[in-house]
């Protein structure tokens, strides 16, 4: 699988051998958009069209449109876990949040 990026909106993408079709998904989102395309250059542009379709979808019902991530996502620890990266992130001299910020991002590039 293989994934494409438009306006920040991100899709998984397959090939239908049968088919001979370009399939994708937006993910990480609640409403469920696809996109098609017999070409790389169909599958950008239906891709394009689907997000853009999207957008002014939402804006014709007054809604803001989801967007794919907030910056911001809950996580529950275990009292003793907690008690220990709040450690961790004074000894960094930096607060908490950006203590694991940057330890989530060094553990993502890897």
């Amino acid at each position: 699988m293989n994934t494409m990026t438009y306006k920040g909106y991100e899709a998984v993408v397959e090939y239908d051998e049968g088919a001979e079709l370009f399939h994708g998904e937006v993910f990480n989102l609640r409403d469920v958009i696809t996109f098609q395309g017999q070409s790389v250059a169909e599958l950008k542009q239906a891709f394009a069209d689907s997000i853009e379709d999207y957008l002014a979808f939402c804006k014709e019902r007054g809604e803001e449109p989801e967007k794919p991530y907030s910056g911001q996502f809950v996580v529950r620890l275990e009292p003793p876990l907690h008690r220990a990266l709040v450690s961790a992130a004074k000894r960094a001299g930096v607060s908490l949040n950006k203590w694991v910020a940057a330890t989530l991002e060094r553990a993502a590039v890897r």
